[in-house]
C-alpha cells in the first residue's frame, strides 16, 4: 500500500547559528510538536540527521533520506552561519493522519506563531506526494516536488491537502480541511 510523503520548508527571520528570540522560541517548541507528531496515528518516521547539529544540514548524514537539499528560490545560505531555513521531511500512511497531525495540538498552535519566525513567500510551503511501500523519499525528492506543485499547481504527483489526490491519481478529500488555500493558513 502507498504511504503519503510530506515535505515542509521555510525560510526563517534570522539565521540557525545566531537566533533571534523568536527564532529560539520555534526551536524551543520544536521538541513538543515532534514528540506529539511521532505518537500521531499512521505516523510513519521522519528524516533526522544522524549527529542532530541543527546548522549542518547541508553536511549531515541523513541516511536512506538523501543528501540535504532546498528549493532553487532558497537563497540565505548554506553554511552554519549563514543557514536560516527549517524544512521537514516525514512519511505517513494516510492523508487523514498526517492532516490530523498538522492541523491539530502543538503544531497548530505553531501554525498560528509561523510568521512571527518565517519570511513571508509566494511559494508552497509544503508539499505532498504518494511513494510506494518500502521506499524512502528523499530530500531532493521533496524539493522537486515543492518546485513542481509551485510551478503547476496541485497534480496527482504534487498536492496539497486543499487539492489532495489519493494513491491511483484520482481526487481526494481530507475530513475537516482547514485552509481555504494552498499555503497552510
Amino acid at each position: 500500500m502507498p504511504h503519503l510523503a510530506l515535505y515542509t520548508f521555510g525560510v526563517l527571520k534570522s539565521p540557525l547559528v545566531d537566533p533571534g528570540p523568536l527564532t529560539r522560541q520555534f526551536y524551543e517548541s520544536g521538541e513538543t510538536v515532534y514528540r506529539k507528531i511521532s505518537r500521531q496515528p499512521g505516523y510513519l518516521g521522519h528524516a533526522e540527521a544522524a549527529d542532530g547539529d541543527r546548522g549542518m544540514l547541508f553536511e549531515a548524514d541523513w541516511g536512506a533520506w538523501g543528501g540535504f537539499a532546498v528549493p532553487t528560490w532558497y537563497d540565505k545560505g548554506r553554511t552554519v552561519e549563514t543557514t536560516a531555513l527549517a524544512a521537514t521531511l516525514s512519511l505517513w500512511t494516510d492523508l487523514q493522519p498526517a492532516f490530523d497531525a498538522i492541523y491539530t495540538g502543538p503544531h497548530r498552535e505553531a501554525l498560528n506563531r509561523r510568521y512571527d519566525w518565517f519570511e513571508r513567500t509566494e511559494h508552497p510551503s509544503y508539499v505532498c506526494w504518494w511513494v510506494s511501500d518500502g521506499v524512502i523519499p528523499t530530500w531532493q525528492d521533496g524539493v522537486f516536488k515543492l518546485e513542481h506543485l509551485h510551478a503547476y499547481g496541485s497534480a496527482p504527483q504534487a498536492f496539497t491537502f486543499h487539492h489532495a489526490f489519493a494513491p491511483e491519481g484520482t481526487p481526494s478529500t481530507v475530513s475537516g480541511i482547514g485552509p481555504t488555500s494552498d499555503q497552510a493558513r
